[in-house]
């Protein structure tokens, strides 16, 4: 088998797996119901529901799939063919909850805001009050990948749960990086990923259900003739599962285990240090960045600290300069999507990949590759 190039994964994500998490996977298999497996996901449920700061009365898993799946589960159990759905569009991955909730059988609303900016409670106010009838569903990104713009989903869930709304919030790139608090926001799905803030690799999805959420799933009732429309995704059958250790699908135990030991770390480091790390190596990343002329897309205030989008500069070339990073100094860092395509550069700092030492080794290899005088190239 042909040896892995070492890469430095500063892109979108995948992150850096955690050295403890990558030696936890080599533990010996277990089935997936095994007594042992079912103990650790217990614990696994536990820890989530800390890390998502989710109620108590919450039910709090994690789907086997990335975080699409995690996306998926959620519009699943909350949709019906005819559901009334709000989407707010910051981003590609709004649009991706856009398509999702469409497939389900959802009249899609969308609530678009410019790329690069951020949802304003006043804009959602405003755009729910225009509506011909309250919404059953608002979905929204905490933390939009493509435009590294962070949300105030807590104000935005309060106007959406006023109109009586389940309300849906991707953390896929927040969860672990930044606080997450899903009971203080009145939130009924979140749902996150394992390859980023929380410093495993891709494979599971983090979610976590409010009460209601679950008896809306459940409501569902085969003795009227109704389905769920996936059987994978179903939240009844993944609770039989997690809860009554009933088979539903194999889950891979090494992605259990590298999950039970992320949780681990991140609780041991404390949800608080840890959003202060990830907004300190941010705001070192920004000033690294600011001699070389470069800046980023959104405001200071709506900011992730997470991802990076930084606007390349004028006489810059997007595709070469980011093959130059992977050929000669073996660091990743992720294009632009969409309309931002050729126009940033988005760079992660999660999870364990969220240090100084990466700030300083990735703004070193920028300099060496740009001229100082940024508006032309210098390649070598």
């Amino acid at each position: 088998m042909p040896r892995v190039p070492e890469r430095l994964l500063l892109g979108p994500g995948p992150s850096p797996v955690e050295p403890r998490v990558a030696r936890a996977m080599t533990e010996p298999s277990l089935s997936h119901l095994d007594p042992a497996m079912m103990t650790m996901l217990d614990a696994v449920r536990h820890r989530l529901a800390r890390v998502f700061r989710a109620g108590e009365d919450a039910f709090t898993f994690a789907v086997s799939g990335t975080g699409t799946s995690g996306m998926e589960t959620a519009v699943a159990n909350l949709v019906r063919p005819g559901s009334r759905a709000v989407v707010v569009v910051t981003g590609y991955f709004g649009e991706r909850l856009v398509q999702m909730l469409g497939r389900y059988g959802a009249t899609v609303t969308r609530a678009d805001v410019e790329w690069g900016r951020a949802c304003s409670p006043e804009q959602l106010d405003s755009f729910l009050r225009a509506l011909p009838a309250p919404p059953d569903v608002v979905a929204m990104v905490h933390g939009e990948t493509s435009t590294g713009v962070l949300n105030p989903v807590g104000d935005l869930c309060r106007l959406a749960s006023a109109t009586g709304a389940m309300t849906i919030v991707d953390c896929v790139t927040s969860l672990g990086a930044h606080p997450v608090d899903v009971a203080g926001w009145g939130a009924d799905a979140v749902y996150s990923c394992t390859q980023k803030g929380l410093g495993a690799p891709s494979g599971l999805a983090p979610i976590t259900f409010s009460r209601r959420a679950v008896e809306s799933a459940a409501a569902v009732s085969p003795e009227r003739g109704e389905t769920h429309r996936s059987f994978y995704f179903d939240l009844n059958l993944l609770a039989d599962y997690w809860l009554n250790r009933k088979y539903h699908h194999t889950i891979s135990a090494p992605l259990v285990y590298a999950l039970d030991e992320a949780l681990d770390i991140v609780l041991e480091e404390g949800l608080d240090a840890r959003s202060e790390r990830h907004r300190t190596n941010h705001l070192a990343l920004v000033e690294g960045l600011a001699p070389m002329g470069m800046e980023l897309l959104p405001p200071p205030a709506e900011r992730l600290w997470s991802l990076n989008a930084v606007k390349i500069p004028d006489g810059v070339e997007d595709a070469p300069t980011r093959k130059q990073l992977l050929d000669r100094f073996g660091i990743e860092i992720g294009a632009g999507l969409g309309p931002l395509a050729g126009r940033i550069w988005r760079i992660g700092l999660m999870g364990f990949g969220s240090s100084l030492d990466n700030v300083q080794t990735l703004t070193a290899a920028l300099g060496s590759l740009l001229s100082p005088q940024i508006g032309r190239r210098v390649y070598q």
